[in-house]
């Protein structure tokens, strides 16, 4: 399974971004879909995931702000991020399990947030 970032970029405290991720490959067993990120100096953390029937779970630092989604007909999944926060500024990166015990990285998209 390959996968394909992308969305990222440099926006001011307060403003939007939408990640895209997309699968290519063996994708018919991809099951749960998710977004982690990395900061400098931290270590990678989860941000978001949606299982294949839609359930979603969320960091406690991102609930109400970021809204994880999935088109299974087009192997993507995506991140909307609102009222981003100099906080949020990190290494995205997108995550797919697949099989059983299988999951596969990104690329990475970096998002800055300024002040």
């Amino acid at each position: 399974v390959q996968l394909q970032a992308s969305g990222g970029g440099l926006v001011q405290a307060g403003g939007s971004l939408r990640l895209s991720c997309a699968a290519s490959g063996s994708t018919f067993s991809i099951n749960a879909m998710g977004w982690y990120r990395q900061a400098p100096g931290k270590q990678r953390e989860l941000v978001a995931v949606i299982s294949s029937g839609g359930s979603t779970d969320y960091a406690d630092s991102v609930k109400g702000r970021f809204t994880i989604s999935r088109d299974n007909a087009k192997n993507t999944v995506y991140l909307q991020m609102n009222s981003l926060k100099p906080e949020d500024t990190a290494v995205y990166y997108c995550n797919v399990g697949w099989g059983v015990g299988y999951n596969y990285w990104g690329q990475g998209t970096l998002v800055t947030v300024s002040s």
